[in-house]
């Protein structure tokens, strides 16, 4: 049963000194450590810790947004580490999964991410409606039906249909749909 560690800042510039002190001062066996956006780039020390975990083992951060990029994120990770038997602390909140109350801490953050997630849904779709009844929504322009002549050309031309969608940046399924409307 080991206590690992993973930091993580976000920039270059950012440092890990503060996290790493934390971290050493919770008596973590090993730190995985990366600077890295938590959006933008695939996280490598992320997945290595992952990978490097087994049972009994216990996952130690000091915020929670070092390790997610979002709840619905963070979620899937605490889930993936439970089906493992690892526990999971967050020391700025005194989040402990192993402990009753930390899994009920958890279970309202799931719940208000929730609840969260399906009021900006519901936000997004009023706002849609008042667009389209002011006129001012057209939708997302069909970007591969404008293609369908340059298409039918390349495909005349004996290309493939991967070929096309990969010279006109659209989806192969949108090069099928527009061959087969021109058969029709």
């Amino acid at each position: 049963m080991a206590i690992i560690g993973y930091a993580r800042v976000s920039t270059e510039g950012q440092e890990l000194t503060a996290q790493l002190e934390q971290l050493n001062g919770a008596g973590v066996d090993k730190i995985f450590k990366e600077k890295a956006s938590g959006v933008k780039q695939d996280r490598p020390q992320l997945a290595a810790m992952l990978d490097h975990l087994r049972e009994g083992d216990t996952v130690i951060v000091c915020k929670l947004d070092r390790i997610a990029r979002s709840t619905k994120h963070l979620l899937e990770i605490v889930e993936s580490l439970e089906a493992r038997k690892v526990s999971f602390k967050v020391l700025n909140i005194n989040l402990d999964t192993s402990t009753p109350t930390g899994k009920l801490m958890l279970s309202m953050l799931a719940s208000i991410a929730q609840f969260e997630r399906e009021m900006m849904l519901e936000r997004q779709r009023e706002g849609i409606r008042l667009a389209k009844d002011a006129g001012r929504y057209q939708g997302r322009k069909a970007t591969a039906r404008a293609l369908s002549d340059k298409a039918l050309e390349l495909l005349a031309q004996g290309k493939t249909k991967q070929a096309v969608a990969d010279e006109l940046e659209i989806g192969i399924a949108s090069v099928y749909r527009i061959a087969k409307a021109a058969k029709a």
